[in-house]
């Protein structure tokens, strides 16, 4: 339990990864036959060679070993820097928030103001601004709150609305920070008078996604049918197949998200979930290429942190460490506390910081921002 405790830091997957396979104790072949992972995978991954970033491969280990999959990222991260500070202590705020009785109706509370800034905390969640977006939520589902208890009529239905996309704003980023049960609580209180909203339904396959449950986020997508014929349920399907193994059920999926896409942003953002698809079924060369050919200056700075993770494992895979190093870089630029708390580039992070030459101390500084040295 000691070697646990001191890992506590939320280093990479594989040296929690052999803790506790210890723990269980179990030995790597072991694990392989269990997983279906090859044997030097697993050393390596134990060792600091390897890396994990595919969803399926960290969801089989975690299932092997009787574990969530934040027992083996480390989440939620020790806060790193006043800003993360202030990010994790959101989680505090609202967890008071769900255990205190429904609010009091306040007459004060204007939907014209809750509107503003409900749309307020929809542009740095965009813009991967986790900072402010924290600073919004605890006051924002508080108004929320009240706001819904206070009307009646027409504008009730507005209100229920506004509460709804408060909720999933707030849910999105305790997945972030691994506070996935009290985001799952956000998004049952979303719930009530909202027939379920798209919002609702979306944030919901993405919280079972990171669960590494991509069985269930596929049933919650099934039921959610053609809601909205919105281009994000596919793609996020897609993803949850690839999880899975099947990727001719993930490509049809986002054919379907392609054709539903409307604009220069969803087109991008299709093109990025191909590319996250292919890295999930081991394809590296095919996501850097999606990578590349995906418009991003089209995205916000969330999206594209997100992707440029992605076209960095797909770098690494290729022995292109700089190349690697580079894109995480521009990620980090893009969204600073998105990429730090993600631990798919942690991990890459880590392996890179022996790997590289020209870009040695560029992720030895990003390393070091993100609390893994």
């Amino acid at each position: 339990m000691r070697e646990l405790d001191e890992m506590a830091a939320g280093g990479p997957i594989g040296a929690r990864l052999a803790a506790w396979r210890r723990r269980r104790n179990l030995a790597r072949d072991d694990l392989a036959s269990r997983t279906g992972l090859e044997l030097d995978f697993l050393a390596g991954l134990e060792t600091g060679r390897e890396w994990v970033d595919r969803r399926g491969r960290l969801a089989a280990l975690a299932t092997a070993l009787r574990l969530d999959v934040a027992d083996l990222t480390g989440q939620p991260y020790p806060p790193r820097g006043e800003d993360h500070a202030a990010v994790r202590a959101v989680a505090f705020h609202l967890r008071r928030r769900l255990v205190r009785r429904q609010a009091d109706a306040d007459s004060g509370v204007l939907l014209e103001e809750l509107a503003e800034r409900t749309r307020a905390a929809a542009r740095a969640d965009a813009a991967g601004d986790e900072y402010h977006l924290a600073l919004e939520l605890p006051e924002l589902i508080e108004a929320a709150d009240c706001a819904m208890t206070a009307t009646a009529g027409p504008v009730r239905e507005e209100a229920v609305q506004l509460r709804a996309e408060a909720h999933v704003l707030a849910a999105g980023l305790l997945r972030r920070l691994g506070y996935k049960d009290l985001a799952w609580m956000l998004l049952h209180r979303a719930r009530p008078g909202t027939r379920e909203p798209l919002p609702v339904l979306v944030e919901e396959v993405r919280l079972l996604i990171g669960l590494g449950l991509p069985e269930y986020a596929l049933a919650r997508a099934d039921r959610a049918g053609g809601a909205g014929a919105d281009w994000e349920l596919p793609a996020l399907a897609a993803l949850a197949q690839a999880m899975a193994g099947r990727r001719p059920e993930a490509e049809q999926l986002l054919v379907s998200a392609a054709e539903r896409a409307e604009g220069a942003r969803e087109a991008a953002l299709v093109i990025a979930a191909r590319a996250a698809v292919a890295a999930e079924v081991g394809d590296a060369a095919e996501a850097a290429g999606y990578a590349s050919a995906a418009d991003h200056a089209a995205l916000g700075g969330a999206d594209r942190s997100s992707l440029l993770v992605v076209a960095a494992a797909a770098e690494a895979r290729q022995d292109r460490a700089d190349e690697a190093a580079a894109r995480l870089v521009e990620a980090d630029a893009a969204a600073p506390l998105r990429l730090r708390l993600d631990p798919f580039a942690r991990d890459l992070v880590a392996v890179l910081t022996g790997r590289t030459t020209v870009q040695a101390a560029a992720v030895r500084d990003l390393a070091g921002r993100a609390g893994l040295l």
